[in-house]
């Protein structure tokens, strides 16, 4: 008796864990992209799975000045861990409450992403788990929303059938404002010179004291952060690896950008 009810329940598992595994292969609605306003990342469905800020980059083509009302902008997220099979899901957040912001949609003819959760997530399909790298459109909002951040957790899987032993990475993207930034709240500095292989120059506007200068590189990754004064105003750069940056300097509230070349 006891061996046909445990058959019984094998019979009834096996099916169940192949709709369960092949819902995730394809996808999951519900909110994992490890945001602070989602909280659950990939690892809610993937036991022993590590989460690390590692190995993501989440890049758009949003430009430094900040986006525009209604306008679409290209998103990508790319996971470097490697993986056999793997997945991700992507939202976007106002920074001041965490709430969702915009919606998403998929590039006209790719049959790897598809949105969730009313198009304020964007995930894989079944035909997009080889990949490591996925593009997918972003509306921006109609009206003032203020800076918003796209976070993303994606999944290296190890591609045993199961859930366990994969690795689930969690990013962000930078900060984006808006065009809409009164030129009350633009922070207007001087930067010399420009490239630059040792030493950067910040020159502050008059009545800004202190101010924090950021430096982003190409893909979006904070590279370099360091404070400045009206009379400490040099940033030593010999460390920064050569290419171009976006340099953000935040004063009093206030927020300024410019592109600075590292030779």
């Amino acid at each position: 008796m006891k061996k046909h009810l445990f058959f019984k329940i094998l019979l009834f598992t096996i099916p169940l864990s192949a709709f369960v595994l092949m819902s995730n292969s394809g996808g999951k609605t519900g909110a994992y992209s490890g945001s602070p306003g989602d909280g659950n990342n990939c690892t809610a469905c993937h036991g022993g799975s590590s989460v690390s800020e590692s190995n993501i980059t989440i890049t758009t083509n949003i430009p430094t000045t900040g986006y525009a009302f209604n306008t679409q902008y290209d998103v990508t997220i790319t996971n470097s861990a490697g993986g056999s099979r793997n997945g991700f899901q992507v939202t976007a957040e106002k920074d001041s409450d965490n709430s969702k912001v915009g919606t998403f949609s998929t590039v006209s003819g790719s049959n790897d992403t598809k949105t969730v959760n009313g198009n304020s997530h964007i995930t894989h399909t079944s035909s997009g788990n080889g990949k490591s790298s996925w593009s997918f459109k972003w509306t921006s909002p109609s009206s003032e929303e203020g800076k918003i951040t796209f976070y993303g957790a994606s999944v290296s899987g190890n591609g045993n059938g199961g859930t366990s032993g994969d690795k689930v990475y969690t990013g962000s993207s930078i900060s984006n404002s808006s065009l809409s930034l009164s030129s009350a709240n633009r922070l207007q500095f001087e930067m010399f010179p420009n490239p630059a292989s040792e030493s950067l120059t910040i020159q502050l506007p008059s009545g800004s004291e202190n101010a924090s200068v950021e430096f982003y590189d190409f893909i979006g990754r904070l590279a370099f952060t360091q404070k400045v004064s009206q009379v400490n105003n040099s940033i030593n750069v010999e460390n920064l690896s050569s290419g171009v940056y976006i340099l953000k300097v935040l004063a009093d509230g206030k927020i300024g950008t410019q592109k600075f070349i590292k030779k």
